[in-house]
């Protein structure tokens, strides 16, 4: 029996390595060539597979590695070499790629097995005997996860009295605050190798230069115990500000690793946990880190997994238009979107609210297609995953569907004044709506509640918003989607 562990699946001790006769992992190269991937993406995805591969040699397995176009070919090789194999594998989270491998492996004469995915805490089964119908809900979702893994509970209620700290974790940076140190894990020659690869092979797009990803167990244990010594007390606070100059501040940087299967998330929950339990971190700072992977981050497989494919296949309010150049070149006046298009340039990597409230939120008020957005952030993140980018990106980031969402997280330029410093430097007047130096969010955001009143104010969270549109005549209105109007032309010029 051989174990075949796909590049996302990389944890040393996962269940679907107990027995196993030999290991296979095939490198397949096919999917790098159809969408410009982040170099640092590529280049840790490869990384980490032949790391794997050499710990794996190293702990006692036979491995069979196959450097292939496709997983067709890597399975031939596979199959020349051992005919008629069982295979055992996790069953992966992407839509339909159980039922593509199982039709690899038995048209060449192979037989797989599939088997429960410890990548996540809740299994399928368990989700779908808990969810009552398709009302996907976070919040229910996430106490439920907390009283049955017992996590930052007393008894049946939550530890401090509160299940979300949401209100003390809102807070922005006072000037004289410096963020924690980054933990940089530099390559290595396999890594090295690997990147020079990546590069001379690929068509990507971003920057390679600057790589410093955990690509093995080792790294990415050394990077958790760096997240909960020296940032976690202060990533709550400041979990959804934005610094000029900044990428990291207090958040984790841990996506990355989870999502290749190199940590797990019951560990890096009991990490955050023991923190508190021994007064090294406070409680809302543990909470706010529990809520994303106990809670968002199995929500998200979830969704995804109950609603594909119809979760790709409409926008509720029917955005058509190509993403504006600066997604691609970074060229732009607006100080909030350089910095986060510039995050993901220089590392794949921008933090939760520069992904939703400044790429997302400008992607949604200029009318950009939603798909184009999702395949944006797919290619362009380090942690980027159909499973968890597509609910993320059409629910929470553009309102594309409904499903677990009752609006769209839209915002004027008083969001990003409020939670970052970038305003006071910019060339655009935050406090402007109208006039060539106007914040463009401010025209657009108007323009987007004016355009889509029809779809959006009989939703229960909008009537505040439509209140305010209210006040405003006609003639205001005008010069809003006059404003408006030469501001997505700016962007689809490449003059914004």
């Amino acid at each position: 029996m051989t174990v075949w562990l796909l590049g996302d699946q990389l944890h040393p001790e996962s269940h679907v390595l107990d027995g196993a006769d030999r290991v296979l992992l095939i490198e397949a190269t096919a999917f790098a060539e159809r969408k410009p991937y982040h170099p640092q993406k590529l280049g840790l995805v490869f990384a980490a597979m032949r790391h794997a591969r050499d710990a794996l040699r190293d702990a006692g397995y036979e491995v069979d590695y196959r450097r292939a176009e496709t997983f067709g070919d890597g399975l031939d090789a596979h199959f020349d070499a051992h005919p008629g194999d069982d295979l055992r594998l996790m069953r992966p989270p992407s839509h339909g790629a159980a039922e593509r491998l199982r039709t690899l492996v038995e048209s060449r004469g192979g037989s797989i097995t599939f088997v429960a995915d410890d990548r996540f805490l809740c299994a399928p089964e368990a989700f779908d005997a808990w969810q009552d119908g398709d009302a996907f809900r976070h919040e229910a979702f996430y106490r439920w996860m907390r009283r049955r893994e017992d996590v930052l509970m007393d008894g049946d209620d939550p530890v401090g009295g509160q299940w979300n700290y949401d209100e003390s974790n809102r807070e922005t940076p006072p000037p004289d605050w410096s963020p924690p140190p980054v933990p940089r894990f530099d390559p290595d020659d396999l890594t090295r190798e690997t990147l020079d690869w990546v590069t001379a092979r690929f068509d990507t797009w971003g920057e390679s230069a600057g790589f410093a990803w955990p690509v093995t167990r080792a790294e990415a244990l050394d990077a958790l115990d760096h997240f909960v010594e020296h940032r976690l007390s202060a990533f709550g606070p400041y979990q959804d500000a934005m610094v000029d100059g900044e990428f990291a501040l207090a958040h984790s940087l841990l996506s990355s690793s989870l999502n290749l299967g190199l940590l797990g998330p019951e560990e890096v929950i009991d990490a955050a946990v023991g923190a508190y339990r021994r007064d090294a971190a406070p409680v809302e700072s543990v909470e706010g880190f529990v809520r994303q992977v106990l809670g968002w981050r199995e929500f998200m497989r979830h969704v995804y997994r109950r609603r594909m494919p119809d979760l790709v296949a409409s926008d509720l309010l029917s955005r058509s238009r190509d993403l504006p150049p600066l997604y691609y070149d970074g060229e732009t006046e607006m100080r909030c979107l350089d910095a986060a298009v510039g995050h993901v340039y220089d590392r794949g990597y921008a933090h939760h609210i520069e992904r939703l409230m400044v790429l997302s939120n400008f992607a949604s008020l200029y009318g950009a297609d939603p798909r184009e957005l999702n395949e944006w952030f797919h290619f362009g993140f380090v942690d980027a995953y159909h499973w968890v980018t597509t609910p993320n990106v059409l629910g929470m980031g553009t309102f594309a569907t409904d499903v677990f969402t009752s609006k769209p997280y839209v915002s004027s330029g008083n969001y990003v004044d409020r939670m970052s410093d970038h305003c006071a430097a910019c060339a655009y007047d935050v406090d402007a709506t109208t006039g060539d130096d106007a914040c463009p969010f401010n025209a657009l955001y108007w323009d987007f509640l004016d355009d889509h009143e029809e779809t959006l104010r009989g939703t229960g969270r909008m009537g505040l918003m439509y209140s305010h549109l209210d006040r405003k005549d006609d003639a205001e209105l005008s010069a809003i989607r006059e404003r408006a109007a030469t501001i997505r032309n700016r962007a689809r010029e490449g003059r914004l």
